[in-house]
């Protein structure tokens, strides 16, 4: 392991949000998203070998990150370019993934530009999640209105959001476009938000895609699809391919993608970089390294 990243999937699964599915068994070592070189490669792998640098997404399932030595799946472990530090991929996985689904596969946003126009909404934009969400929405034909606390305003700004809104203003609350749009698209990546605030801020056929789903977020997903609503909240649940983030990777090699780093603790620190990542506003991911 040379870097690793610690999503909000980690510590829910500590609170025990998830159980009784996760963690599969007790002790286990948390975390998904690491980056490193490979020591040694099973006999059935064919496509890398030993001394390639490379970025992993582990199962929620066995976890394993936090820690010098790590298992992973050939199928989710992709090539990290020379001129792209383990860092800046550790914190890729599961944020970048999450929301690349919800703006490609989910949203049907184009990422290279060739789409319709689209109005996006994303909430909780300086987040792990949402900092990527804004860089990847504008690859495509739309306007981002982003939405993160006021001490993030300017480093989301620098993301190329269109019009940026702080979350302690009346605006913010009501999640209001500055320019009085109407979403298309809301990639959801903050805390729980009430429907009835959506409500009126969406387009007829408006759509929030929530990437940190909760079971309230599914019992409307479930009702809006009942009731045959034109606007829904639907809930994403990631589906991970190597191939997407091998796209990602690409991205940040090519300078179209950055990943931002709030900070960097070392591996004996580990609790410490997950405290912050629970109980503090964070701009980006934070990473630990050996």
């Amino acid at each position: 392991m040379e870097a690793a990243s610690i999503s909000p999937i980690d510590w829910k699964i500590q609170q025990g949000m998830l159980r009784p599915m996760l963690p599969s068994h007790l002790p286990c070592i948390p975390g998904t998203d690491v980056a490193g070189e490979i020591v040694e490669v099973g006999s059935g792998v064919k496509n890398l070998k030993a001394g390639d640098k490379v970025v992993a997404m582990l199962n929620f399932y066995t976890g394993g990150a936090l820690a010098e030595f790590i298992a992973a799946k050939a199928s989710l472990t992709v090539a990290r370019p020379a001129e792209v530090s383990a860092a800046e991929v550790a914190g890729l996985p599961a944020a970048g993934l999450t929301v690349h689904q919800a703006l490609t596969v989910s949203a049907g946003i184009k990422l290279d530009g060739s789409g319709k126009p689209a109005n996006i909404l994303i909430t909780g934009a300086s987040t792990g999640s949402g900092h990527f969400a804004v860089q990847l929405a504008k690859l495509g034909n739309t306007h981002v209105t982003a939405i993160c606390a006021p001490q993030q305003v300017q480093f989301v700004k620098s993301l190329g959001a269109d019009e940026v809104v702080d979350c302690t203003t009346p605006e913010g609350a009501a999640l209001k476009s500055p320019s009085g749009k109407k979403y298309d698209v809301v990639i959801h990546s903050a805390e729980p938000i009430p429907w009835e605030t959506f409500q009126p801020n969406l387009a007829s056929n408006g759509k929030i895609f929530d990437v940190n789903p909760t079971i309230a977020a599914i019992k409307s997903y479930a009702l809006k699809k009942l009731i045959f609503s034109k606007k829904q909240l639907i809930p994403v649940i990631l589906s991970s391919k190597a191939e997407n983030l091998d796209f990602l990777v690409k991205l940040v090699k090519e300078g179209k993608l950055k990943t931002a780093i709030d900070s960097k603790y070392s591996l004996i620190k580990a609790e410490d970089a997950w405290a912050k990542n629970i109980d503090e506003k964070t701009a980006g991911k934070i990473i630990v390294e050996p």
